[in-house]
């Protein structure tokens, strides 16, 4: 979002919301992103890393992959 719509949004809650209000939306605003970020910046666990790998090789092992052709074909058609 530019910072042209986020000043715009941010004087539009100025004018229509009472102080308590401000006080409600802005913690639940920080509460959010914090819970954001320490999902995003989390660091997978060697389990974890584990059970993708092992969930991987299971899906090559059946067939389940695309070759290289197949990726680059899918690439042209999505860029097209």
């Amino acid at each position: 979002m530019s910072t042209v719509a986020l000043t715009g949004l941010l004087e539009y809650l100025y004018n229509t919301l009472s102080p308590s209000n401000m006080r409600w939306v802005g913690e639940h605003l920080i509460e959010y992103s914090k819970k954001n970020e320490s999902e995003q910046l989390r660091p997978y666990t060697m389990q974890e890393i584990d059970d993708m790998l092992d969930e991987a090789e299971a899906a090559f092992e059946a067939g389940d992959y695309l070759t290289n052709d197949e990726v680059f074909h899918h690439k042209e058609a999505v860029t097209l």
